[in-house]
């Protein structure tokens, strides 16, 4: 078993959480064993399978400077088609990685400097943003208001460099 209680983990579609419980349900089929996750709007129930599905470890304090990096690395440019982009980003996100928001955190702010999101593009960036800045606090041992902090500044940073 990968997850034991107490760890602080990440679903890529509901955040960070901590494992509270481990216990045996019966949703759609026979009784299996679940993580019981607690995450900010309440109750994750995550079946244990050889991987998870998706959840994961999260992000050590030591690998901060990469993503610190990233973030202020040059964005790489999205798809003008609407729909490819959000294909292509929501694809993406499915991956669930800390780089992967790191990346489309960047790269659609970026795109917004250019032209305004459009309200699937700024949902998107929000998601992804809100995680990114969850996790980066649990990793940082912040508050989440100082991880945002940081985020915001080294986008700025970014811009700014990449602009010249």
């Amino acid at each position: 078993m990968p997850f034991h209680i107490g760890d602080w983990v990440v679903h890529p579609m509901h955040g960070v959480g901590r494992v509270t419980g481990l216990e045996k349900k019966k949703f759609a089929q026979a009784a299996q064993l679940y993580y019981e996750i607690a995450i900010a709007n309440g109750t994750l129930w995550v079946e244990v399978e050889t991987p998870p599905s998706g959840l994961r470890r999260i992000t050590a304090k030591d690998d901060l400077p990469r993503y610190r990096t990233v973030l202020l690395s040059s964005p790489e440019p999205l798809s003008k088609d609407y729909h490819v982009r959000r294909e292509e980003l929501r694809g993406r996100l499915k991956l669930g990685t800390f780089q992967v928001k790191c990346e489309v955190v960047r790269d659609l702010t970026a795109h917004g400097w250019q032209k305004r999101l459009s309200e699937i593009d700024a949902a998107l960036l929000r998601s992804a943003y809100v995680g990114l800045c969850q996790e980066w606090a649990e990793a940082e041992a912040v508050t989440v208001a100082e991880a945002t902090s940081e985020v915001e500044a080294l986008l700025r940073e970014g811009r700014q460099a990449n602009q010249k």
